[in-house]
């Protein structure tokens, strides 16, 4: 089928700009903070830098590195636009060298190897269906949630577990929502399947390791379906290539069956308005993030712990689980038919696609996401739209996300900035007026900020 080049945006919220991203939005006050370690100081901490949260990122991993085992995380304190940094070491020169280059230093009592020690005994001991764990720097302890299908027998399992691992080494949390892949309704992709259609969101476009052109989404889609449509009752127009759920990320990489598909670097948020992706970058706990699916729309939120590790019931054993690790977690909401949806910043930076999580978008949750960094670099893929030119890999000094804060067995992957010189989706799939293009999906009618609705124990029901 041949797929109409659309006409170029009405609005498009390029870096720093200051165009609202829909109404879900929150205009960052201070987008456009000083990167110069030279032009500005945080006020009230001595010597600690004003930093974007990418900039932050970037630090924090190279700080990891410097810090060696005395690194125990770090997060990014978006109010006053700082990086934390945890330490376990008293030693003076560890913290003068963290100062030096721009952190606040704060020392904490669990090393980094004690929180990654205790996910491994949860996953060992714990791995029940309805579960998560992951590291969350911002309290130095492992945060384990269970949503409500976690009753009885399992209950008392993983409340006893959480509590082998000593006090002030987690916290347990109790969801009201169910975890599940967000993989029905929606409709920016589809796919028939015996039974009836699936639907999922499309992440981002990228160029191919063979120069063709495709786009990412979660793996859960791809492993549902191999022909992907951009309406219900279409002809397919992309197939799957690569796909991994459940294990070690929720990620596919889906080629367009037409090699000379432009597919632009931006996401379609709504109203007319559009985010040019610049470059992929790995999320940082604290940071200020923008979620787009097909079935919600667009709303925001903020990124609350790093490789996470999720326990889904698995679609085909009643008492199986389908594990995945490495994954993002936040307090944006996301429901059916987002899976695969694109998770960025207001500066053009993709993070992560949408895998799973518990509530909706009126009572709020936990959504967890698939770094984009991983997903290229174990798909050999380039961030940017391919066939109209392709899109060059850059160079970059971020932190992968296994950097910054482990919480499995599995440490995220991180594969530095990649900027794409094509163009790139959001979500779905529109038609305008001219050549070949695949665009955007289709206007969102989800709009307003996510809501944490989970209620939270301490190791109590």
């Amino acid at each position: 089928m041949s797929h109409k080049r659309m006409p170029k945006r009405k609005a498009a919220i390029a870096v720093g700009g200051v165009a609202a991203l829909g109404a879900a939005a929150l205009l960052l006050p201070n987008a456009n903070a000083s990167q110069d370690p030279d032009q500005a100081t945080a006020g009230g901490t001595a010597g600690a830098r004003i930093l974007k949260a990418a900039d932050a990122s970037g630090l924090a991993g190279r700080l990891q590195k410097i810090l060696g085992d005395a690194f125990a995380g770090s997060y990014y304190d978006s109010g006053k636009q700082q990086l934390v940094v945890n330490v376990v070491s008293g030693d003076s020169n560890v913290v003068v060298q963290a100062k030096k280059a721009g952190a606040v230093v704060r020392q904490v009592d669990n090393s980094m190897a004690e929180l990654k020690a205790a996910a491994r005994t949860l996953k060992t001991r714990a791995t029940i269906p309805g579960t998560s764990w992951a590291v969350d720097p911002r309290t130095d302890k492992v945060l384990v949630t269970a949503d409500s299908t976690v009753t009885g027998a399992n209950w008392n399992r993983l409340r006893s577990t959480v509590r082998g691992l000593g006090s002030g080494m987690a916290t347990l949390k109790k969801s009201s929502g169910t975890f599940k892949t967000f993989v029905s309704g929606g409709d920016a992709i589809f796919s028939q399947v015996q039974g009836g259609s699936v639907r999922c969101s499309l992440g981002f476009n990228v160029t191919a390791s063979d120069g063709s052109p495709a786009f990412l989404t979660a793996g859960h889609c791809g492993v549902a379906a191999k022909k992907w449509s951009d309406s219900e009752t279409g002809q397919p127009i992309a197939t799957v290539d690569q796909a991994t759920f459940p294990g070690e990320g929720d990620f596919s990489l889906v080629k367009y069956d037409d090699p000379n598909t432009q597919a632009p670097s931006e996401v379609n948020a709504g109203n007319g308005q559009s985010v040019q992706i610049n470059q992929a970058a790995d999320a940082t706990v604290g940071e200020t993030v923008f979620r787009m699916g097909s079935t919600t729309g667009l709303h925001d939120g903020q990124v609350t712990g790093l490789d996470a590790t999720v326990n889904f019931q698995s679609e085909t054993d009643p008492n199986g689980v389908d594990t995945v690790t490495g994954l993002i977690q936040t307090d944006v909401c996301a429901e059916p038919g987002d899976s695969g949806g694109s998770l960025f910043t207001q500066d053009g930076s993709a993070l992560g696609l949408t895998s799973g999580g518990s509530g909706d978008c009126t009572s709020g949750g936990e959504t967890f996401f698939q770094p984009v960094t991983t997903a290229l670099q174990a798909t050999g893929a380039t961030l940017g739209g391919g066939g109209g030119g392709g899109g060059d890999n850059g160079a970059g000094d971020q932190a992968g996300a296994g950097d910054q804060a482990g919480a499995g067995d599995e440490a995220g992957a991180g594969a530095g900035d990649q900027a794409g010189a094509g163009d790139q989706s959001g979500a779905g799939y529109q038609a305008g007026a001219g050549g070949d293009r695949i665009g955007g999906g289709a206007d969102p009618s989800g709009t307003g900020a996510a809501d944490d609705g989970s209620s939270s124990l301490t190791d109590s029901r």
